[in-house]
């Protein structure tokens, strides 16, 4: 069973982008939990995640973003959702998550969502 990959940058402008690939589960959520808690101690709160590669997310691993999208808000960030796999896409449906997340279809997209709130 394929386990969780993470492909992180960070860009000049303060946002983090994170690549995920793989499975998102109650085995290994706490590797992304810790991610965001490393950026969040460093006063990181914006982020940009692609999830096309992801092909599993369970509620743990949902909790996760749910969990960070309140520390990043109350912080003026946010957490982008890039292209998120179809899998994905019902699981977030049957959670409601898309009420709480912008989701866009590319990266530059998810940049615009930053620029916008800030001009």
């Amino acid at each position: 069973m394929p386990g969780l990959k993470v492909h992180r940058e960070e860009s000049q402008d303060g946002v983090v982008y994170f690549e995920l690939e793989g499975l998102l589960d109650a085995h290994n959520f706490e590797t992304l939990e810790s991610l965001f808690e490393k950026h969040f101690k460093n006063g990181v709160y914006r982020f940009v995640i692609d999830i096309r590669k992801l092909a599993y997310i369970s509620s743990a691993g949902a909790g996760v973003f749910i969990g960070g999208v309140g520390t990043c808000q109350d912080n003026d960030g946010n957490i982008v959702l890039v292209q998120p796999s179809q899998e994905v896409r019902e699981i977030f449906e049957l959670l409601g998550v898309f009420q709480i997340f912008p989701v866009v279809q590319t990266r530059a997209q998810a940049l615009d969502v930053f620029t916008k709130r800030v001009s």
